[in-house]
Order: C-alpha cells, then sequence, then structure tokens
C-alpha cells in the first residue's frame, strides 16, 4: 500500500510540476471580472465559451501596461502559471498584455481618443486665435533636440523680432508625460502670447508621451493658445487633436506663429507707392482743372469782347463824324477802364490758385517718407499710440521712433522749459 502524503507536500509537488513545465506561455481569452486593486495589482479573469482561467497582474508589470483593461474585451497574455500553495489555488502570472488583433500602442491611442473625444477636448470651442504679431513664445521641448535649433533659425529668417522663452523639457522615456505637464503648467504662467509643445520625429514609443492623458489634461486647462507641434508630418498625437493648432514639424510650428517680415515689407512699400500716385493724381488734376480754366477763360474773355466792341466803334467812327461819335468814345473809355478792372481780377484769381498749387507741392516735398528723417526729431509713442510728451508720466515704458529705426525707452525724469 502507498503511503499517504498530506495535502500541503501534494500541493507543493503540484505548484513545482506546473511552475517549471508552463514558464512561459501565450493565452488568449476575454477579459472578465476585472478589479483594479489598491495596492497597484490587477485581479481578473480571463474565458472562452468553455473556460475560465484567473489572472493577476503585479504593479511591477503594469507601468508598461499601455492601454486601460475593460471587462469583454479580448487580450494576448504571456506570463506562466503559478500557484497558491496554501489553497491549492493556480492563476496565470502576466508579463504582458496585448489586445487581440492590434498593437496595446494603437488601441490606447484609439482608447484615450475615444475618451477625451467624449469628455469634448477636442470641441473647437475651446480652441483659442493665435495673436497676429505674437512678441513672446514659450517653447516646452528638448533644449538638446535639433528642434529647438531649426525653430530658431525659422524665426530668425521669418520675423527676427520675436523672443523665445525655453522651458527645458524631458520628451521621452520613464517620466517624460509628467515633465510636459509641468512644463506647460510653467510655461502657462509665463504670459507668453503663445506656447509651442513637441519635439522632432522618432518611433511611435519616442513619441508616446504626448499621448498621455495627464499632457491632454495639461493643453486643455491652459489659458495660453497652444501650437503642437510632434514628429513629422504624418505623426498625429493626442495632443494634436487637443491644442488650438496642430502643425505638421516644430519648424512649420514656428511658420504658423509669426507673421512673414517679407511680405510686410512688400505691404509697407505698396502703401509708400500708393500714397505718391495718390498725391500726384492730386496735382495732375489740379493742373488740369486750371490748364481748363485758362483755355474756357480765352474762349470767353472779356478782352475777346471789347476787342469785337473796340472794331464795332472803329467803324461807327469812321461813319459818323458828330456828336455821337464823342459819347461813343466816352463810352469806350468807360469800356477801356472796365476792361482793365476786370482783367486785374481775373489775374488775382490765376494768382491765387497757383498759389495753392504750390502750397500743395511744398507740402507733398516736406511731407514726403524720406525727407521726415531728421537729426533730433522723433515720434513717441506709448502702447502702439502716438503720444505728446505732455501726456507722458514717469516710469512709463515708451518708443522712440524714425522711419528706420525704433528704441524702446523707460522715462526716468520729466522738467518743464
Amino acid at each position: 500500500m502507498n503511503k499517504a502524503i498530506s495535502v500541503s507536500t501534494l500541493n507543493v509537488q503540484i505548484k513545482s510540476l506546473l511552475e517549471t513545465t508552463f514558464i512561459q506561455v501565450y493565452v488568449e481569452g476575454e477579459i472578465s471580472n476585472l478589479t483594479y486593486h489598491n495596492s497597484g495589482h490587477i485581479y481578473f479573469s480571463i474565458k472562452d465559451e468553455s473556460s475560465t482561467l484567473s489572472c493577476v497582474m503585479f504593479k511591477g508589470n503594469t507601468k508598461y501596461l499601455k492601454f486601460q483593461l475593460e471587462n469583454g474585451q479580448k487580450v494576448v497574455i504571456n506570463g506562466n502559471i503559478t500557484v497558491y500553495a496554501p489553497r491549492g489555488n493556480y492563476q496565470l502570472l502576466c508579463n504582458k498584455i496585448e489586445p487581440s488583433g492590434q498593437g496595446a500602442l494603437a488601441f490606447a491611442f484609439e482608447q484615450l481618443k475615444n475618451k477625451l473625444e467624449a469628455k469634448g477636448y477636442f470641441d473647437g470651442n475651446y480652441k483659442q486665435p493665435l495673436p497676429k504679431y505674437p512678441k513672446k513664445i514659450a517653447l516646452v521641448t528638448s533644449p538638446t533636440g535639433a528642434a529647438i535649433e531649426d525653430m530658431k533659425k525659422v524665426a530668425n529668417h521669418r520675423w527676427p523680432l520675436v523672443e523665445f522663452i525655453l522651458v527645458p523639457t524631458l520628451v521621452q522615456g520613464e517620466g517624460a508625460a509628467f515633465d510636459i505637464a509641468n512644463s506647460i503648467k510653467y510655461a502657462d504662467k509665463l504670459h507668453c502670447d503663445i506656447m509651442i509643445v513637441g519635439r522632432g520625429g522618432g518611433s511611435i514609443e519616442d513619441l508616446w508621451a504626448f499621448n498621455e492623458e495627464i499632457v491632454a489634461i495639461a493643453i486643455h486647462e491652459a489659458r495660453t493658445p497652444i501650437i503642437s507641434a510632434v514628429g513629422h508630418e504624418v505623426d498625429y498625437m493626442i495632443s494634436d487633436f487637443v491644442a488650438d493648432i496642430r502643425a505638421a514639424t516644430p519648424s512649420n510650428a514656428v511658420e504658423i506663429a509669426l507673421p512673414d517680415i517679407n511680405e510686410h515689407r512688400m505691404y509697407l512699400d505698396s502703401l509708400s507707392n500708393e500714397y505718391i500716385n495718390r498725391l500726384k493724381n492730386i496735382l495732375f488734376n489740379k493742373q488740369q482743372e486750371l490748364s481748363n480754366m485758362k483755355r474756357l477763360f480765352e474762349q470767353n474773355s472779356i478782352e475777346t469782347k471789347f476787342n469785337y466792341i473796340q472794331t464795332e466803334i472803329n467803324l461807327l467812327k469812321s461813319s459818323f463824324k458828330t456828336d455821337l461819335s464823342q459819347k461813343i468814345l466816352s463810352s469806350l473809355n468807360e469800356l477801356n477802364l472796365l476792361k482793365n478792372s476786370m482783367k486785374n481780377s481775373f489775374s488775382a484769381i490765376f494768382v491765387k490758385s497757383q498759389n495753392q498749387i504750390d502750397l500743395l507741392k511744398s507740402n507733398f516735398e516736406l511731407n514726403h517718407p524720406d525727407k521726415k528723417d531728421k537729426n533730433g526729431f522723433v515720434q513717441i509713442s506709448k502702447d502702439n499710440k502716438i503720444i505728446s510728451l505732455s501726456d507722458l508720466s514717469i516710469g512709463d515704458e515708451i518708443d522712440l521712433q524714425t522711419p528706420k529705426y525704433i528704441a524702446s525707452c523707460i522715462l526716468k525724469e520729466i522738467k518743464k522749459q
């Protein structure tokens, strides 16, 4: 007769047999009875049409889990069989869990995307417009990556007046998502006009920090308009959907944020040309108007009419040698006086008109943009508005401006002469 063994001995033997036989197994099934324990461990079962298997994933392995487990999900588990000897229970100790039929990262991306979309994080009502002429931009990115240099080059070429504030940030690896979220919160307190959050290209694992919920929440809650610029044009992150603007690359983000200085130079040139052409047209029209008046006067002048009358009178004088001729001569003298008076009046009118034209020409030349730059004369402006020196106070920030230069100053003293 065989010698009996204790329950504990049998359980230990079963444990040794199972744990050495099923060292690494892959099991596919549907999740049920899911429990996220306060300790950080995850307890659940997987089942198929006929059987159920208890599973556990300890806290040390849960940090590698990229998606949220849910009841009813079909998954593939990599793990080993373990036995809890005191109770004689065996379970599957999970080392890695993947969604059945697709990668964990892709599934996690869609899972978080759907969650945030349902909360309204992608709603256009939350999107803020970008200012047209930003003065200060916060860059939440790595200080050592190529992206920061690319953004600086684009800014120097496009709009060198802007000021960049770099917020050094860990953009990949463990703890990157937490660091990005904290950097966004810090940059939001700097009162910048725009914030650019991103990094250069890399693998999906390298870029994954921008797909974390903590980063999405930080972007959504920020008051500063944010441009998400992660990876290359084909890379779409959760941050792209939550941000106010999505840029294909970090360089593209700077192009979106800044105006083109060359376009503004051409626009100013066109304004100058339009101003000059309009003044030339005004002067030309005045000259034409004066010429037309002179021609009309010559055609209908009193002198012409007097000459006609003079001719008639001469005919009468030669025909009549009576007292009537004396009266005609008297009338002729009166007409001559009237003629001279009218001529003098019209001459005065023409002189006045010519003086007005000369004054217009003089004002045009004096106010030409190329002649405004005089030594010792500047235009004073405050908050982009022209202001008189008498309206300023000590401590005011003002700009002293000529057509070619702008000097920013702080007023230290005012003396009245």
